[in-house]
């Protein structure tokens, strides 16, 4: 559990109301995040759990702020094991920004992007075709020898669309197909 919304959302800037969004040229976020702020203010604690707060992670990737996630992550590097959690969700914006996400990561924080492999991993088993395609385009963001040999072995998936995801990867590491 958070400590308050404010720690999740507000002090990271991820809610901006009134004139100061207004003058920012931010439009104020939809239903679902104002509905988690009065959820937490519903409860008498004040706390946000893991499960609604990766939700408005989603939620916020899903509305192309993906600064305010990648500031998340930097203050709370846990969050890098949420990352496959974060790629089964249906939204494409969603995953988008997940992808996004790695590119700022990748350059601001490369130290730290391994912390996401294991939960991408994870998702290469994963029944949905489309969801082994996009932990493998973010293990390609991340890359490394370790990743590209996980890569590897997806080119022999069942499905050939994440079968080509791989191939490329590799290509464009200098690996070959």
């Amino acid at each position: 559990m958070h400590k308050s919304i404010s720690d999740c959302l507000q002090g990271r800037g991820m809610v901006r109301t009134g004139e100061k969004a207004a003058q920012k040229g931010h439009v104020k976020p939809r239903s679902r995040v104002e509905s988690m702020q009065q959820l937490i203010e519903q409860r008498k604690d004040g706390t946000v759990s893991d499960t609604e707060l990766l939700q408005v992670m989603a939620d916020f990737l899903d509305m192309g702020h993906v600064e305010n996630i990648v500031a998340m992550y930097k203050q709370e590097p846990r969050y890098y094991e949420w990352t496959g959690k974060l790629l089964t969700d249906e939204r494409f914006a969603v995953r988008l920004g997940v992808a996004v996400l790695f590119e700022y990561l990748v350059a601001e924080r490369p130290g730290e992007v391994a912390l996401a492999v294991p939960s991408l991993v994870r998702q290469l088993e994963n029944s949905e075709s489309w969801v082994r395609g996009e932990a493998l385009n973010v293990l390609g963001i991340i890359g490394g020898e370790k990743v590209m040999a996980v890569v590897n072995k997806m080119t022999g998936d069942p499905d050939d669309q994440v079968v080509e995801i791989a191939r490329d990867i590799l290509l464009q590491a200098g690996r070959g197909y």
